[in-house]
C-alpha cells in the first residue's frame, strides 16, 4: 500500500487573462504521507491557494501529475472531482461557511446527504463528529448562538464527518482572535494525534509553528520543505 496519501509530481498551474499568461505554479513535486500534519507557507501571489485548490480537489493542474490516496486526479472532469472530494476531502474554512438558519448538527450532517446516508445515520455521525470536538451540547444552536470558536469548531465537525483521508484547512484562524485560535490550533493538535492527515494553509508563522512539517512556496515553486524543527525537539 502506497504510504502517502498525495503525491503531486512537476504541477504547474497557467492562468491566461488577456495577452497575460500567469504561471501561478511552476513545478510543484511534493509527497505527504498518511498522518502527516503540513502547513503551506507563503507570501500572497507564491502560490499557496492555487496549490491548496489543486490538492483540495477545486481546480486541476495545467500539466503534471497529481495522485490522491491511489486515484490520478490530474485530468478528472468536474463532477468526477466533486465526488473525489466528497469523499477524500474535509475543507475548513476562514469563513466557517455555516447555513446560518441550520442548527450545529444539520450543519455537520450535511456532507452525509450527498453520501446518500438516511436521517438516522447521518444524525449520528453527525452527533459522533461533534462529540470529537467538544460541542455535542450544542448540538441544537444555529451559528448566531454561537461563539467564533465553536462556529468554527462546528466546521471542523463537519469537515471530519465523512472520515475524509485529509483534513484540509484554509487560513483556519483567520476570522478569531489570539486566544480562540490556538484552542482551534490545539484542537488540530489532538486530532492529528488521532491519526489525522492535516494540511493547513496559513501566512501566520505562529500558526504554522504547529504544524510538523512547513512546506514554503515562491513564485509558484516550493522554496524549503522541512520538517519543524521545534517540534522535533519537544517531541524527542
Amino acid at each position: 500500500m502506497n504510504p502517502n496519501v498525495i503525491e503531486t509530481t512537476d504541477i504547474a498551474k497557467t492562468y491566461v487573462m488577456g495577452a497575460e499568461v500567469i504561471h501561478a505554479l511552476r513545478s510543484v513535486s511534493i509527497q505527504i504521507p498518511r498522518g502527516e500534519y503540513v502547513a503551506f507557507m507563503g507570501p500572497s501571489g507564491s502560490g499557496k491557494s492555487t496549490l491548496m485548490n489543486i490538492v483540495g480537489c477545486l481546480d486541476t493542474p495545467s500539466k503534471g501529475q497529481y495522485i490522491l490516496n491511489g486515484q490520478d486526479v490530474s485530468r478528472m472532469s468536474d463532477n468526477q472531482l466533486a465526488e473525489v472530494r466528497n469523499k477524500e476531502i474535509g475543507f475548513v474554512f476562514q469563513s466557517f461557511n455555516l447555513l446560518p438558519r441550520a442548527s450545529a448538527l444539520d450543519n455537520v450532517a450535511l456532507p452525509l446527504i450527498y453520501a446518500g446516508l438516511n436521517k438516522r445515520e447521518r444524525n449520528e455521525r453527525a452527533l459522533e463528529s461533534l462529540r470529537a470536538v467538544g460541542l455535542a451540547d450544542r448540538a441544537s444552536h444555529r451559528p448566531n448562538e454561537l461563539s467564533g470558536g465553536q462556529r468554527q469548531r462546528v466546521a471542523i465537525a463537519r469537515a471530519l464527518v465523512n472520515n475524509p483521508s485529509v483534513l484540509l484547512a484554509d487560513e483556519p484562524t483567520g476570522a478569531l482572535d489570539s486566544k480562540t485560535s490556538h484552542e482551534i490550533m490545539d484542537l488540530f493538535e489532538a486530532l492529528y494525534a488521532k491519526g489525522n492527515t492535516i494540511i493547513m494553509v496559513t501566512h501566520e508563522e505562529d500558526i504554522a509553528r504547529y504544524a510538523h512539517r512547513i512546506v514554503r512556496l515562491r513564485d509558484g515553486l516550493v522554496e524549503s520543505d522541512e520538517v519543524n524543527l521545534q517540534l522535533a525537539v519537544h517531541s524527542a
